[in-house]
């Protein structure tokens, strides 16, 4: 199937999403805040100070991000294939009272000059992508010397999480790749510095416990999602699994089994 048939799949799927999306019961502290907001808190201590910066949010989504990072000072771009998807981030930042600039992109193929943002961030993109290093590439030339990418998405070792996704059908495209651990050296390879964490590995009991115990159905609600809304309920139970993760981490190898991966990367 040629990149363009997957990118339009993609889009129906997303637009689809969009049209069911209530802004006004988005928090959007809590994707960056939570306890079970892992990536995006490491991220944000490598970003640090943000105010001024000109950010791409890269497939923002219903626009979290974007409206996170306009809230701290920053002058943000919502880009993504899927314009319902643009026109719920921008409802999104009305509803929040900040503003932010939308678009309509290709993440493979962006029409932005070179060196035009301080920052390019994606969140659950590349494995969305029929060739996520080209999308690295444009991320990298957009960029302005100096200038930080980074992007957070699925890994495809862990054995536990991949019954999930065979399972998980309804809530997800059929083309969706997650990514191999590997996709660090490529970045290393572009970029002057790179450094990343992965996060969900006993923690993924929660995963367990949402099927087997609680019975939710995942064609019904999004795991993903789930733990973000329910992050008050959930910290007990998570904080006490992150500190078993951090030991297991240490272990050679072991961080490829975990559910997701965040890499920050200096040009």
């Amino acid at each position: 199937m040629i990149p363009e048939k997957v990118l339009d799949k993609e889009k129906t799927f997303h637009d689809q999403w969009a049209s069911t999306i209530d802004v006004e019961g988005i928090k959007v502290k809590d994707y960056f805040e939570a306890c079970t907001a892992p990536e995006n808190r490491f991220i944000i201590q490598q970003l640090g100070n943000i105010k001024g910066k000109r950010i791409l949010d890269l497939g923002c989504g219903a626009g979290e991000n974007s409206v996170y990072f306009a809230k701290r000072g920053a002058v943000c771009v919502a880009a993504d294939y899927s314009p319902g998807m643009v026109e719920v981030a921008l409802q999104l930042a009305a509803a929040n009272g900040v503003e932010i600039e939308g678009c309509t992109e290709n993440a493979i193929a962006l029409s932005f000059p070179d060196n035009s943002f301080d920052i390019v961030y994606a969140s659950n993109l590349l494995h969305h992508l029929p060739d996520p290093q080209a999308a690295i590439k444009e991320m990298y030339r957009v960029l302005k010397p100096g200038g930080k990418a980074c992007f957070w998405d699925p890994l495809k070792h862990n054995p536990v999480i991949n019954v999930y996704r065979r399972i998980a059908t309804s809530v997800r495209t059929e083309d969706e790749q997650p990514l191999d651990i590997n996709i660090v050296n490529f970045v290393k390879s572009l970029f002057s510095t790179t450094t990343y964490d992965t996060f969900w590995i006993a923690t993924l009991w929660i995963f367990l416990r949402f099927y087997l115990i609680d019975r939710v159905d995942p064609n019904q609600e999004r795991y993903w999602k789930k733990i973000i809304i329910e992050q008050e309920k959930l910290q007990p139970t998570y904080q006490r699994l992150e500190k078993i993760d951090l030991v297991l981490k240490k272990l050679p190898l072991i961080k490829r089994f975990a559910w997701n991966i965040a890499v920050v990367a200096t040009k």
